[in-house]
């Protein structure tokens, strides 16, 4: 099935949901509405085998070795095929001696404590032919009626998920109550192997589709990168600043900087501010204003921080909010729409422009603002340039003076 058939199979469904409770051709479950010919079935009826991992003592830091059998940790079931990346292996001897705590191809490896609900299945084409679960992990394997990457589909649906995370201890290090007990009573929705097979092919394209545009736009990125370089270093001009006014090519000069074109300028940030051509800059560091986790709230004026900018913008779901009565107390780090925002403080580096309709924002510790004179500088010219490679050398140079991660403001 194409990735456009998938999409329009799913709209038809949701057009039939708008229209009756329970579409033609669909039926009621435990598991929610599925398609009529499917059944629903407990993980139990289709399992044949389940373990958990090895106990503590009987896999300790003396018996890893350069070279043998895997031991999976998170960060191999992070994904729904299992990634093939170890630092630590056992001998094989070892691993035979560790019995059903060995995991095979065709079997679904799920975290049960820590970071919870990871579930990963291994793969018929897998870098290796047996693996050692941890003692966070347990294994299953199904009976043949059922895909292991079907399991692992399914409870990486919204549906699933939320099941397997059902039985989490809510107290001490996350973990699910006696874990293989609780996924045997654990529902799932199950058609026929001829249709989990196509369904998971389906999403494989899917993903194929979408592992092929990140590599793309990972390759216009470096593109971008090379040739932001390029241009804010002057090593390329554009045509139409490339010539004299008699036609004749411009050179360069000598600068602290190294060669510069022959028409441009060095300052720092402090001569960009006394030469008017930044009008202004603070961060958000409001000693006694300092506001208290009680009192931000769920809407109001947003409360930005180093971790809210995303792709040169402001990520405002992620941001804190306080009363507008409270941020008006502040007076520090207030930002306005178009300021240049740089991240100086624990996140070093990210930078974004400012897009807000309200007056002002507030500014946490870890940011500060910078207020261009758009006729004599580009508030989008100042972002590119603290992202350049260039400018990022600078501070990392100041940073490597210091224990503190941060940057001073006018570096």
């Amino acid at each position: 099935m194409t990735v456009n058939k998938v999409a329009e199979v799913s709209a038809q469904y949701l057009a039939e949901l708008e229209e009756n409770a329970v579409p033609v051709g669909y039926k009621q479950t435990e598991v929610g509405l599925i398609p009529e010919d499917w059944e629903e079935s407990t993980i139990n009826d289709v399992l044949s085998e389940i373990s958990m991992g090895p106990f503590g003592s009987d896999i300790k830091v003396s018996n890893f070795v350069d070279c043998g059998v895997p031991v999976l940790s998170g960060l191999n079931v992070n994904a729904e095929k299992l990634k093939d990346q170890f630092t630590n292996y056992v001998t094989k001897e070892k691993a035979k001696a560790l019995k059903k705590a060995v995991a095979s191809r065709g079997d679904v490896v799920v975290t049960h404590r820590g970071t919870i609900g990871q579930i990963s299945y291994i793969p018929e084409d897998s870098l290796f032919e047996k693996y050692v679960i941890s003692q966070s992990q347990f294994r299953a394997r199904f009976v043949s009626k059922v895909l292991p990457s079907w399991v692992v589909l399914y409870f990486h649906s919204s549906q699933g998920s939320r099941s397997l995370l059902e039985g989490k201890s809510h107290t001490g290090v996350p973990a699910i109550a006696q874990a293989t007990t609780t996924f045997r009573k654990l529902k799932l929705s199950l058609p026929r192997i001829e249709e989990q097979t196509a369904i998971a092919n389906a999403l494989s394209d899917v993903d194929a589709l979408i592992s092929e545009l990140e590599k793309l736009i990972a390759k216009k990125q470096a593109i971008k990168t090379a040739t932001m370089q390029q241009l804010l270093t002057g090593r390329t001009r554009l045509p139409q600043f490339a010539l004299r006014e008699d036609g004749s090519k411009k050179g360069y000069k000598q600068s602290e900087l190294g060669d510069i074109p022959e028409d441009w300028g060095v300052m720092t940030i402090g001569d960009a501010l006394d030469s008017g051509f930044i009008f202004d800059q603070m961060d958000g560091n409001h000693g006694d204003l300092y506001p208290k986790s009680h009192e931000f709230s769920s809407y109001g004026v947003p409360y930005v921080g180093a971790t809210d900018f995303y792709s040169g913008r402001i990520d405002y779901k992620n941001c804190k909010y306080l009363p507008e009565v409270r941020a008006k107390k502040f007076k520090k780090g207030i930002a306005v729409d178009g300021d240049v925002l740089f991240a100086h403080n624990a996140t070093v580096g990210p930078v974004a422009i400012l897009r807000t309709g309200l007056d002002f924002v507030i500014l946490s510790t870890t940011a500060t603002y910078y207020r261009c004179n758009s006729e004599k500088i580009k508030n989008v010219f100042l972002a590119k340039y603290f992202e350049s490679e260039f400018f990022v050398k600078q501070y990392s140079a100041v940073m490597s003076q210091s224990t503190r991660n941060q940057v001073p403001i006018l570096a």
